[in-house]
């Protein structure tokens, strides 16, 4: 007698700088020689299409400017790529491991490059209410992804440079360790401290620039079909699609283009979510049909 109360997650761009994306076909890193790397990069279109703050080029437009302009490998290719088509970044993923029958799995390794040089990377973190009020209410598992990509900065500070030109750029380069006043006495100047989780205020003149050649997001996963979270994250999808087809959720685990589509849903909100594009639940109210 009572309706079944469903919690819907939400997402949206967190950074407004990055609207216009355009998707690379994805490259097959796998040992399946059988991966159709124009459907999943196809499949990641749509997913990312429905985010609320992105327009995506179509896939063969995309090609079309690949093939046209002989585009090659490399970053400022994949510049030069964007320039062309008037976008603000170019998605480039790979197919790092996939197997199609139980348990099903797949590993995506997916990198955002700014087509403008200036534009740093946006570690898991930034954006998070970090230093407010809200900071209780963030997710254990983004803290966590947080507090690791913060610790993983920290460490390559002290690391050897293999190569004399190399540097480290600190989570919040608005300001210098020494200026924060945060890290006290012989740390090292770009120390990166939690500051850098929270966006600095803006500045009345733009800062000069400094040209960064990696990714402003990326992120890696390996996706298994009988893993808990998974399937929990899977039931929930499918809750809210009107797919009139028989064998409910776990029916998805056995068609590739949805398995495929679903690996990278969870890939571009899992990356959206740890840099503050998750919105509060939509609540929605389900009444059974033998009502």
């Amino acid at each position: 007698m009572l309706p079944e109360v469903l919690h819907e997650p939400q997402f949206h761009n967190p950074f407004p700088q990055l609207e216009k994306v355009a998707v690379l076909p994805f490259y097959n890193q796998s040992d399946n020689p059988n991966v159709n790397q124009d459907k999943i990069a196809q499949a990641y279109i749509n997913e990312l299409q429905k985010i609320p703050g992105y327009v995506v080029v179509p896939l063969g437009v995309t090609q079309e400017a690949v093939r046209i302009h002989e585009i090659g490998e490399g970053v400022e290719e994949f510049r030069r790529l964007g320039r062309i088509l008037g976008v603000d970044a170019i998605v480039v993923g790979s197919v790092t491991d996939y197997h199609f029958y139980y348990p099903q799995r797949m590993g995506l390794a997916v990198n955002w490059y700014s087509v403008n040089p200036y534009f740093h990377p946006a570690p898991p973190g930034y954006g998070l209410p970090f230093g407010t009020s809200q900071e209780g209410e963030i997710p254990q598992r983004l803290v966590n992804e947080a507090e690791f990509a913060l610790a993983k900065a920290q460490l390559k500070t002290q690391s050897p440079h293999t190569d004399s030109t190399e540097t480290t750029i600190p989570l919040r380069n608005s300001q210098s360790s020494s200026e924060s006043g945060q890290n006290g006495e012989g740390l090292p100047d770009n120390w990166p401290n939690p500051e850098g989780f929270i966006p600095p205020l803006p500045q009345k003149e733009a800062p000069a620039g400094i040209p960064s050649d990696r990714p402003v997001m990326e992120h890696i996963r390996v996706y298994n079909a009988h893993d808990a979270s998974f399937t929990e994250a899977l039931e929930s999808y499918y809750d809210f699609r009107d797919d009139a087809r028989f064998g409910g959720w776990q029916s998805y685990t056995e068609r590739p283009n949805d398995f495929n589509a679903f690996c990278c849903y969870l890939s571009i909100t899992e990356m959206l979510a740890s840099r503050g594009g998750s919105d509060e639940t939509r609540v929605v109210w389900r009444w059974s049909e033998d009502r």
